[in-house]
């Protein structure tokens, strides 16, 4: 059967970290250290959560990548102005494509709207995608999978992604706040750069998530991250 979207009513309208750390959790009874190059200290260091044996170069790796390219561009704040709601009839459907160009910087050569689209459950055509610097808030992905996706610069304020799948996906610069994460999956996930202000974020999975050390400290402030989560994650 092939998979439909729809569009909801809509209303009137980390600095460059020069030395990276991965650490695995007890689990994996050991720790994996690399360097990017020049200085640190704690504040540079990155936390790779719930300790997979096949860490190594790649973790640090993709760990260092996303952080220097998310380093000079910062997530779109929710008091930046938007442009209007885009006009176009099939708007929603354009995320089953996704931006052809500008993955880690958020360039794209025509906006992704997809605000007020409403992809509940949809587990086929969204897996993989690019939605570079797409616009999502007030959208719905619950039980979306959106495994492997890469979300650069995405702005998701109020968004809703109730128990979706965020398997092996990079999500970089992207603005969860008051979005509703509630069982979101955040499976080997990279998570660099983005704020999850007042975001709903009980039962979320955090495993073998790749966070650096200042993006945890932001992100550990949310108090409702469960206390399982939290002890996944390493909070304090």
């Amino acid at each position: 059967m092939a998979s439909t979207s729809s569009c909801l009513a809509s209303p009137a309208t980390a600095a460059v970290a020069p030395r990276l750390r991965v650490r695995v959790t007890p689990r994996a009874g050991r720790v994996v250290a690399c360097s990017a190059g020049g200085g640190g200290g704690p504040e540079a260091a990155g936390l790779f959560a719930g300790g997979r044996k096949a860490v190594g170069g790649l973790a640090c790796g993709v760990l260092a990548a996303w952080a220097v390219a998310s380093s000079s561009s910062p997530v779109i704040a929710a008091s930046q102005r938007l442009p209007p709601l885009s006009t176009e009839p099939n708007r929603c459907e354009r995320a089953f494509v996704g931006n052809t160009i500008g993955q880690a910087n958020g360039v794209y050569d025509k906006p992704l709207d997809l605000r007020f689209c409403d992809y509940t459950n949809e587990k086929t055509n969204l897996k993989g995608k690019s939605l570079a610097a797409a616009l999502m808030s007030d959208s719905k992905f619950d039980g979306a999978d959106m495994s492997e996706v890469v979300m650069s610069k995405a702005y998701a304020v109020g968004a809703s992604f109730k128990g979706t799948d965020f398997t092996n996906a990079v999500i970089d610069r992207v603005n969860f706040e008051k979005a509703d994460l509630q069982g979101a999956i955040f499976r080997n996930t990279v998570l660099s750069g983005s704020t999850f202000d007042d975001a709903k974020m009980q039962d979320v999975v955090f495993e073998d998530t790749i966070i650096g050390y200042i993006d945890l400290q932001k992100l550990c402030t949310n108090t409702s991250i469960s206390a399982d989560s939290r002890l996944e994650l390493g909070c304090r």
